[in-house]
């Protein structure tokens, strides 16, 4: 009895164990919410790459570069030379962009013209446009004669496309012998053109004949129909000097899933931009 009277007793401890590969918390998430977002603004920029044209990609570039020069013009501070640095040519209030109105540096005042002629030139094309399309409700003519016309801004300019329809064709069957209808749209077109002083260009174009033919006309006869649009606008009162070119594209730009169809006998009078 003494003996176990002495004996220690026993202790049993235990242990927990956690063992590992179990919930690691959230870091994941913002891993994967980079992710997400980085995908989605390059989803953007493809989409922006496509649905935009050369000039528009290039404002937006100009729009982010930078503007204000880090020497020789302006601080850009509130200090004591009032923005000034002390490397100014002049001790006279600064642009931000580092140019004063009295003393602009050169690509700052060939920059403020180019926008200002740009501007001109967008503003005479949207002139011609607005009145091409008031002269619908001048007269029952005139509304006949515009049903052949439509109208898009392009890089290029103001395009006038006239075109032919079923029962009301441009020029008679297989010739460039102009119908009543075109002599009219030609006068209505050497007057709203007369509103802006860019250059013109006329462009001609056919369908596509349904069978193969030993003497194709379709390049000469495109050619043709542009060069008597040409004749009708300067007879109607365009000045000569302002026809840039003239183009037959013959039966190669379709604008119906179809190439025979009638629609595709246009002619194109174009409003040029000032940088063509």
């Amino acid at each position: 009895m003494a003996g176990q009277s002495n004996a220690r007793p026993i202790i049993i401890k235990r242990k927990k164990i956690i063992k590992g590969g179990g919930h690691h918390g959230g870091a994941w998430k913002v891993a994967y919410a980079d992710f997400v977002t980085a995908m989605m603004a390059f989803f953007l920029l493809m989409w922006i790459l496509g649905a935009t044209t050369e000039k528009q990609r290039k404002g937006v570039a100009d729009y982010f570069s930078p503007t204000i020069p880090i020497n020789r013009v302006s601080g850009g501070g509130e200090g004591m030379f009032g923005g000034d640095s002390v490397f100014s040519e002049q001790t006279m209030p600064q642009s931000g962009t580092g140019a004063s109105d009295r003393s602009p540096t050169e690509q700052n005042q060939a920059r403020g013209e180019n926008a200002d002629a740009e501007a001109q030139a967008a503003a005479q094309i949207a002139s011609v446009e607005k009145a091409l399309t008031a002269l619908g409700g001048e007269s029952m003519t005139m509304e006949a004669a515009l049903r052949h016309v439509v109208t898009k801004v392009t890089d290029e300019g103001l395009v006038i496309e006239i075109f032919d329809l079923q029962e009301a064709p441009l020029f008679a069957e297989g010739t460039d012998d102009p119908q009543p209808v075109l002599r009219d749209i030609a006068k209505m077109l050497a007057e709203v053109l007369g509103l802006a002083s860019n250059s013109v260009a006329v462009n001609g174009y056919v369908k596509a004949y349904p069978i193969m033919m030993i003497d194709n006309p379709v390049w000469d006869l495109s050619a043709a129909r542009a060069q008597a649009m040409r004749d009708l606008i300067q007879t109607a009162g365009l000045p000569a000097n302002r026809v840039q070119r003239i183009s037959g594209y013959a039966d190669h730009k379709p604008v119906t899933a179809d190439p025979t169809a009638i629609r595709n006998n246009r002619v194109e009078v174009i409003l040029l931009r000032r940088d063509r």
